[in-house]
């Protein structure tokens, strides 16, 4: 696997790794899903609940660590929904906040690319007063819908590398 590669799905990808995480954490009913397609992506798809304050579900990728390098910028390739979904990072998995960007779906596959020092820290949705990232490494990646509407999503994930 490419050094920038962070993850490529294909029809034998071993995604025990990639953790669903919901709003039940906090007593809210959303429900997400993520498995491998019959084509070989990565499947994350559910239903956002706003009931009993819920309204988010992710999926979260834990890894060893990862050196940055020289890299400045993510590539996501995607196919969405048209639907919004933020992209999140950390820097050490014991953080207790994250690095995020948000993107916008389209129903076709695109690649999304997002400077790494756009992203800025959130913690339980909200902005945190610190710099935007600018860390050595990373250990987590995340993909999360929480658009404070009861909907249903669909992402399709096929490589997250960085350049």
């Amino acid at each position: 696997m490419d050094s920038n590669i962070i993850f490529k799905f294909t029809q034998t990808s071993n995604t025990e790794d990639w953790v669903v995480v919901d709003d039940v954490v906090m007593g809210g009913k959303s429900k997400g899903f993520f498995k491998i397609s019959g084509e070989g992506y990565g499947l994350f798809e559910g239903s956002i609940s706003l009931d009993n304050n819920g309204g988010f579900s992710s999926v979260r990728y834990q890894f060893k660590r990862k050196s940055i390098g020289n890299f400045t910028k993510f590539i996501l390739k995607v196919k969405g929904d048209g639907k919004k979904y933020q992209f999140r990072i950390k820097s050490r998995i014991g953080d207790s906040h994250s690095y995020i960007s948000t993107f916008e779906t389209h129903g076709e596959w695109q690649e999304i690319i997002i400077p790494l020092k756009d992203m800025y820290p959130m913690f339980r949705g909200r902005k945190l007063d610190k710099p935007n990232f600018s860390n050595d490494f990373i250990e987590q990646i995340v993909f999360l819908i929480g658009n404070k509407s009861e909907e249903n999503f669909e992402l399709m994930l096929d490589e997250i590398r960085l350049i």
